[in-house]
């Protein structure tokens, strides 16, 4: 999982690049390098760590470069393993995201030629592949290349002879910026924004060619035309707008963004066609991670609206639990449109027979080409690794999704809808709290270890806040049912393991009551998130985080956002690094 960039223009190429990799930094950031072509030379430098003040670097003079912000996948993060990787010459120079499943045999192969790889990484076979290729064309070793290639890739690659850089993808994501006699290419949209808004997403297999002022993107050996398509985001939405983290300025967007989702699909009525749905007898989600989180609160909904059977399964195992899907609903929700195990596996419900629905944030990514039919969540470009108005914003599709499914009148499901619409105001309500969200946070940020519970939609909740809690603030939180705790989990209870509490108005309401003055008796601190009218509660745990009242159905969305300020503020007080925690990269492009 990494970033790459490449550039060729008017501007100098390493400014551009650096720039470009420090927007891009959300996607790996234990290495980068960047290379540029200079009289007829290919100059590079490699770092370990973040970029920092990219005015502190200079490579070299030249409008063409390529760069590279790293996650590693094969061989440890240093200097040697950085991106970009040349061949034995040095006149090819080559950055990659994704995995080469056969560099191994290609290696030795290479080697028993006589070639020597300075790296323990994939990516160094290609720039070795290509020197073997490269006949004076550069496009056409390229092509030659990849077609030895087994796993997925987006590269650009640049040869010291020309001002001309050739990319290709498989599998992994990349865009190009057409500008006014400049391009730019790249893993995400936010490297390019700086530069132009008008964009090209290649599709699997395309092969381009970057020349000053004009380009060619070629797939399966013949030309092709792709559209241009003007992102609809500024660069100030790709900014911190002020906050001190991208994590608590997202969380502070999800007002706008229910907004503007429900503005795309919901006007007198709810603007989502599901004829497609017609015949099914069932629905099965497919996703990974907050997405899978997601999925769970869509099974709850859709069962309970709708009456579907429901089947949510983790999308990289379904690799391996192939079901006959003919009469099947599969519905894929990536936050990215690029998250591999995802992918992969509606390749496979298609195969299977299923009809397949992606919920997706990102325009033109793969998961928009691979389904049947696209549901957009609107939720515009999320930096911080942790998702949180992307989650928001799926809610949201699955609210309007489950009640198109229903097959309730309009009148019957009005009071539903109406509670949609008021939705961002009582999420501005949540924030309000934030002061007293942030007060308990600090009290939590001393403990080790956290239990998250819930019942019916409480769970999927509990789940979704333990990972927010887990992935930035790095202490152990783990979501059970309620129920479910004494069943083994109570072994873990004691005071040094304060509990959190997700309390529906529902039939839940008064068992959860009751599981949890039986935590209390096992001494440990208890935190419950509820309705701002419930006084019942407040005779058992030790802290209370109220939200507006709100249809059981809807605490999804208001809890949430009060467990992702929850999590945020302990992270905060623990002094740790929020929007790019250790070992996490925002897409998951390998599998």
């Amino acid at each position: 999982m990494c970033g790459i960039a490449g550039y060729i223009g008017f501007r100098r190429a390493d400014e551009v690049i650096i720039s470009a990799l420090k927007r891009l930094e959300y996607r790996g950031y234990d290495s980068w390098g960047v290379a540029v072509r200079h009289e007829n030379e290919i100059r590079l430098i490699k770092r370990m760590g973040a970029i920092g003040d990219e005015k502190t670097y200079s490579v070299a003079e030249g409008n063409a470069g390529i760069g590279h912000t790293r996650w590693a996948t094969h061989g440890k993060p240093s200097e040697i393993n950085a991106h970009p990787h040349t061949d034995c010459s040095g006149k090819i120079a080559v950055v990659h995201n994704g995995i080469i499943s056969n560099f191994q045999s290609l290696k030795e192969e290479l080697e028993s030629r006589g070639h020597v790889f300075s790296s323990e990484t994939d990516t160094e076979v290609i720039s070795h592949l290509i020197e073997e290729f490269y006949k004076g064309d550069l496009r056409e070793a390229v092509e030659k290349t990849i077609g030895r290639l087994k796993g997925s890739y987006a590269l650009v690659v640049m040869h010291a002879e020309k001002d001309e850089l050739v990319a290709a993808r498989y599998k992994s994501p990349l865009v190009l910026g057409v500008g006014d006699d400049e391009l730019i290419i790249a893993s995400d949209v936010p490297a390019i924004l700086d530069y132009t808004s008008r964009v090209v997403y290649l599709e699997d297999g395309d092969l381009l060619v970057l020349m000053k002022g004009d380009f060619e993107i070629f797939s399966d050996g013949r030309k092709v035309n792709r559209k241009v398509e003007t992102i609809p985001w500024s660069i100030e939405d790709a900014e911190k707008g002020g906050y001190e983290h991208f994590m608590l300025k997202e969380i502070h967007e999800i007002p706008r963004v229910i907004e503007d989702t429900l503005f795309e699909y919901l006007s007198d009525d709810i603007e989502i066609d599901i004829s497609f749905a017609a015949g099914v007898s069932e629905v099965t989600f497919i996703a990974c991670g907050t997405s899978y989180h997601a999925s769970l609160i869509g099974k709850h909904l859709i069962e309970k609206l709708a009456g579907i059977p429901v089947r949510v399964e983790f999308a990289s195992e379904f690799i391996y639990h192939q079901p006959p899907m003919h009469r099947t609903l599969a519905i894929a929700i990536t936050q990215s449109g690029e998250t591999a195990d995802t992918l992969e596996a509606m390749r496979i419900a298609k195969k299977l027979g299923a009809r397949t629905l992606a919920i997706v944030n990102v325009l033109g990514s793969t998961a928009t080409r691979i389904a049947d039919h696209v549901l957009y969540t609107r939720a515009g470009p999320e930096i911080s690794v942790a998702a949180t108005k992307s989650f928001i914003a799926q809610l949201i599709v699955l609210y309007l999704v489950a009640l198109k499914l229903s097959g309730m009148t309009k009148s019957e499901m009005e009071g539903l809808l109406d509670e949609l619409r008021i939705m961002p105001e009582l999420v501005k309500g949540v924030l309000e709290h934030e002061d007293e969200i942030r007060a308990i946070a600090e009290k939590l940020s001393d403990y080790g270890n956290m239990m998250y519970i819930g019942r019916g939609i409480g769970v999927p909740i509990a789940m979704e806040g333990a990972l927010k809690m887990k992935e930035i603030s790095y202490i152990h939180a783990e979501a059970y049912p309620a129920g479910e705790l004494k069943h083994g989990p109570f072994a873990l209870l004691g005071e040094r393991t304060p509990v959190i509490a997700s309390l529906t108005p529902d039939e839940t309401y008064e068992i959860m009551l009751g599981n949890i003055k039986e935590v209390k008796a096992r001494e440990s601190i208890v935190v419950a998130v509820t309705g701002h009218d419930d006084a019942e509660v407040e005779k058992y745990v030790d802290h209370v985080i109220r939200v507006p009242r709100t249809d059981a159905l809807f605490t999804a969305v208001t809890h949430s956002v009060a467990l992702q300020l929850l999590a945020y503020h302990t992270a905060k007080a623990r002094g740790c690094e929020i929007d790019k925690p250790r070992n996490l990269a925002k897409s998951v492009t390998v599998e």
